[in-house]
């Protein structure tokens, strides 16, 4: 092989492989260089070298010039598998290093095969190798659910990984990334492609549905009309490219009381409580917009705080009344807590015992004003009674026993007696330690005529009057003195009547 030649091979191996030429020289000069040693049965003093611009080959062992035509079949396969090796090192690098650099780019590739769902697509390369392709890999984990690939579709997707695998390199693409929305939103929308409508997040659950946010850097401009089209013409060639998926494209604002807001739509909010020690937002609403709040299976509030960046937890004003007074009673029982550092604690956010949890020592000593032992104690106790309520649920709430209302004693006596429903004191009852009460229609004295006594009067034949049907039997009289114990005599009975002689 003359010099001319040869530099004619080492130019069209660095236009096809997109392969430095000091690589392909480099690569030769190696194969040489071993072929020399081998056949010469020494591995020193041999020595290859290429001129880059007559591409003149000159061996030497030592002062000795070597030919390398004379080197042997041998030789000659040895420095074959040399120089392919180092042109596929070469290869590999040039491609990692491309693919590297474009990752979650858009690319366009063809089906060559599916294999157990995994499908291989073809995509072309760029530059000065367009002309040249490589393979890259779509797992079934990264395709768009409901959809299935064939072979020779034509298929669009965004570059997620790139690594090497041995001399080989691996290029993993994607469907269901977030930024494959955002590559889509680039390429039918002028706006967003030449920077007047910028997307600030996306936030995607492939398949089912997706939030864009955008913002316009020109006041004339509206951002989201501009991404919807006349008659939703711009956004249809997005939605027919993912499989008719749901796309809300909300408008970004830097204030997140209004973002979040924004980010939740449809929903209508109430208020929003932001807490950044826990990087959670509280959003109240109506009882008539928590289940549009919150969406089929919460997709709609998961997607809003992928978006935002913020934990988001909806409630109505009821229930935030219920976790709040539950956190005081939880709060309270903390190992050295007061009522001033619950009341602290809820006021940033802190609502159960897990968010306890997420607190290292010292940022609750600094809250709580008490040393580092204390906080890890109240944080422990946090853990475990967090454990318990997960295993077992949560307890029940006994509210406090009411107080009794102690006996007023004194001058007040009868006057608390008389507070009494269908009640009457009885004053001056000699020997009495506590006012009695006693029904209005019982206050007659025992030994006045017509008293209940009567009714139990037995007459000449020795039988006891009984009361009238419906008639409610008086109670019994309180009028007899306290201290005595043998109850008060009533009229003696009047001896028999003596049976008369005949």
């Amino acid at each position: 092989m003359n010099g001319p030649e040869l530099l004619r091979i080492v130019d069209a191996m660095h236009r096809e492989k997109n392969i430095p030429k000091e690589v392909i020289f480099g690569g030769i000069e190696s194969a040489l260089q071993l072929a020399a040693q081998r056949n010469a049965g020494e591995e020193d003093d041999v020595l290859v070298h290429i001129d880059r611009m007559s591409g003149h080959i000159i061996a030497q062992k030592g002062d000795q010039l070597i030919d390398p035509e004379l080197l042997g079949r041998i030789a000659a396969q040895s420095a074959k598998q040399v120089m392919i090796q180092k042109i596929r090192e070469a290869e590999s690098e040039g491609v990692y290093s491309e693919f590297q650099g474009k990752k979650g780019e858009m690319v366009t590739g063809t089906v060559q095969r599916v294999d157990a769902g995994t499908a291989i697509v073809t995509i072309g390369k760029e530059g000065k190798n367009a002309g040249s392709s490589i393979e890259a890999l779509l797992p079934r984990s990264e395709q768009i659910p409901g959809e299935t690939p064939h072979v020779n579709d034509r298929v669009k997707a965004v570059v997620m990984d790139v690594r090497r695998n041995g001399h080989r390199v691996k290029i993993v693409l994607s469907r269901c990334h977030p930024d494959f929305v955002r590559a889509l939103f680039e390429q039918e929308i002028p706006e967003i492609a030449d920077r007047t409508i910028e997307i600030k997040a996306v936030a995607r659950e492939a398949g089912y549905r997706s939030k864009v946010a955008v913002s316009s850097i020109d006041m004339k401009v509206d951002c989201v009309g501009a991404c919807v089209g006349v008659r939703g013409s711009r956004i249809k060639n997005v939605i027919d490219e993912l499989n008719g998926e749901r796309i809300d494209i909300v408008r970004w604002n830097d204030s997140m009381q209004v973002m979040i807001p924004n980010a939740l739509q449809p929903a209508e909010i109430s208020e929003v409580m932001l807490y950044s020690t826990l990087g959670r937002a509280v959003v109240l609403v109506a009882e008539d917009q928590l289940s549009l709040a919150i969406g089929r299976r919460g997709q709609n509030v998961r997607l809003a705080s992928k978006l935002v960046g913020w934990d988001i937890e909806i409630m109505t004003h009821e229930e935030l009344g219920e976790s709040v007074e539950k956190a005081e009673r939880w709060f309270s029982g903390l190992p050295g807590s007061s009522a001033e550092l619950a009341e602290l604690l809820i006021n940033e956010g802190f609502l159960s015992y897990t968010d306890i949890t997420f607190l290292e020592p010292a940022q609750l000593a600094a809250m709580a004003g008490c040393t580092d032992e204390e906080a890890d104690e109240m944080i422990l106790h946090a853990e475990e009674m967090s454990d318990k309520i997960e295993r077992e649920g949560e307890p029940e709430f006994e509210p406090a026993p009411e107080e009794a209302v102690p006996a007023v004693e004194g001058e007040g006596a009868a006057e608390a007696a008389t507070a009494v429903e269908g009640g009457t004191p009885v004053e001056d009852v000699e020997g009495a330690a506590e006012p009695v009460i006693v029904d209005t229609y019982t206050t007659k004295k025992p030994d006045s005529p017509g008293d209940f006594h009567s009714l139990f009067t037995s007459d000449t034949s020795g039988a006891v009057e009984q009361p009238a049907a419906g008639s409610e039997e008086p109670a019994a009289s309180a009028e007899e003195p306290a201290g005595s114990e043998e109850p008060a005599a009533g009229p003696e009975e009047p001896p028999p009547a003596e049976p008369a002689n005949h």
